[in-house]
């Protein structure tokens, strides 16, 4: 009689090593790029059909118009307060977050701003107002920080220009 020799098989160990290392790098990396996703959201204020309060309208209202050729700042008791045209082509933000900066020094305890785009305006330029108005970088210490400027923001329609005039009315 013959005996048959059977070869014991063993079955391979699943090595799960490659992966483990794999998941230890890649893990971090995508929780690292979950926080650059993030979305920031503005609250804004925007015009109700109610008239203004003989209160509200006494009140000093700082208003910045974005017409198609220039920004005009305005404020409501003493009409144009800087005309900024634009340079090459593009608007003047940095001229316009000086104005702004000099508004603040004059009423500290104002914090809301009044930005009237015209039809023309395209949405990055409307952003761009928006946020040069509300902060500017400054140097505090030693580190970078954002100083408040305007930071309520309101919008509304910008008044029509009667025959190229540069006035706003209030």
């Amino acid at each position: 009689m013959r005996r048959k020799h059977r070869r014991l098989q063993s079955e391979a160990d699943l090595d799960i090593t490659p992966f483990m290392n794999l998941m230890i790098v890649l893990v971090p990396v995508l929780l690292l790029n979950m926080v650059f996703a993030h979305t920031s959201v503005l609250e804004l204020n925007f015009p109700t059909g109610e008239s203004l309060s003989a209160e509200q309208a006494e009140e000093l209202q700082i208003q910045v118009v974005i017409y198609e050729d220039r920004l005009v700042v305005a404020d409501n008791q003493g009409g144009v307060i800087k005309n900024i045209p634009q340079r090459e082509g593009e608007y003047d933000f940095a001229l316009l977050k000086d104005v702004m900066k000099e508004i603040k020094s004059r009423v500290p305890d104002k914090k809301d701003v009044i930005i009237m785009p015209s039809r023309q305006t395209s949405y990055q330029s409307l952003v761009s107002v928006m946020d040069t108005v509300r902060s500017y970088e400054a140097v505090v210490a030693g580190s970078v920080v954002e100083a408040e400027l305007f930071p309520e923001i309101s919008l509304g329609d910008a008044p029509a220009l009667a025959s190229g005039s540069a006035e706003v009315s209030s």
